[in-house]
């Protein structure tokens, strides 16, 4: 009886510490993003004289009106938006197949051809032959520049080869002997089943393609294919001009006391980060499940 008392007292004691530094942690971990949050939505010169911690100081827009009011913002942001969405989309597919390929005992070179692959993880030519293979192929200033690269990623490759070997082959067997081809079972059994390793695929490249900026920087000189990511760079670099720019457009003057560099650089965190964010509460019931069945071989 009372090492049952002492059991159960002991287990409470553990979950409630448990919960006390799983809390701590998690608000360590979320509290930067909020931060930059009420930042972006504070008066500056409120937060010169006394900062801001736990919520904004005299809540305004103004800088996200003002960011937003600037063309290249915007543009820049549905640019950011259909690469992500596309390259993601064409990474997973093209990942996907070539993965379910590699599964194929009958396929000739298959451990060549995979190893091959693989091994452009660890090799890499550098900066310059990069950039001259891409002007090579006629992707400069193209908007094919932000999704052909990444049609394929040797890292993802290997995460859905593994969980593909762990779906039973009787599946296969079975469509195989009702007449289905290559195409037609990884369409309708082998991708439909993969969904928590696509989910976690997906998460992965969608993150990556968002923020990559040095294919824009070194590659597009189009304006109209400026990044979101490369604005914030510039911007970033610029906030202090920036913000002087924004203080002598004649329809902000009274606002223009609203405006700060690090404002701006808040702001600017904002508009980039939040997007992405979104994107993983859809995934996250299938994230840990697909990473963790996908780490099962090697």
């Amino acid at each position: 009886m009372n090492i049952k008392k002492y059991g159960s007292f002991s287990g409470r004691l553990f979950n409630v510490f448990n919960y006390a530094l799983m809390t701590v942690f998690m608000i360590a971990c979320l509290y930067p993003f909020y931060y930059v949050i009420i930042y972006s939505l504070s008066d500056p010169h409120k937060i010169s004289r006394g900062g801001v911690f736990f919520w904004p100081v005299n809540p305004t827009i103004d800088s996200y009106v003002e960011i937003l009011s600037k063309k290249t913002v915007p543009l820049a942001f549905v640019v950011s938006a259909a690469k992500t969405v596309l390259g993601t989309a064409l990474c997973i597919y093209c990942s996907s197949l070539f993965g379910y390929l590699m599964t194929k005992q009958e396929m000739r070179f298959r451990k060549l051809v995979y190893r091959f692959v693989i091994s452009s993880m660890y090799l890499g030519a550098g900066l310059i032959p990069w950039y001259l293979t891409m002007k090579a192929y006629g992707l400069q200033n193209s908007f094919l520049l932000y999704v052909i690269p990444g049609m394929l990623n040797a890292f993802f490759v290997i995460l859905i080869k593994t969980y593909i070997e762990s779906i039973p082959a009787s599946m296969e067997e079975s469509a195989e002997v009702d007449g289905a081809g290559f195409l037609t079972m990884f369409h309708r059994i082998i991708f439909p089943l993969s969904k928590p390793i696509i989910a976690t695929v997906a998460v992965f490249s969608a993150v990556g393609i968002w923020n990559s900026w040095q294919d824009n920087f070194f590659l597009v000189s189009n304006p109209n294919l400026q990044t979101i990511q490369l604005i914030l760079y510039k911007y970033f670099n610029e906030a202090t001009l920036l913000a002087a720019e924004l203080a002598r457009n004649p329809s902000a003057i009274k606002e223009a006391p609203k405006i700060s560099s690090e404002t701006v650089k808040m702001t600017m965190s904002v508009i980039s980060i939040v997007p992405i964010l979104l994107v993983y509460p859809f995934m996250q019931r299938y994230f840990v499940k697909g990473i963790m069945l996908g780490a099962v071989k090697g």
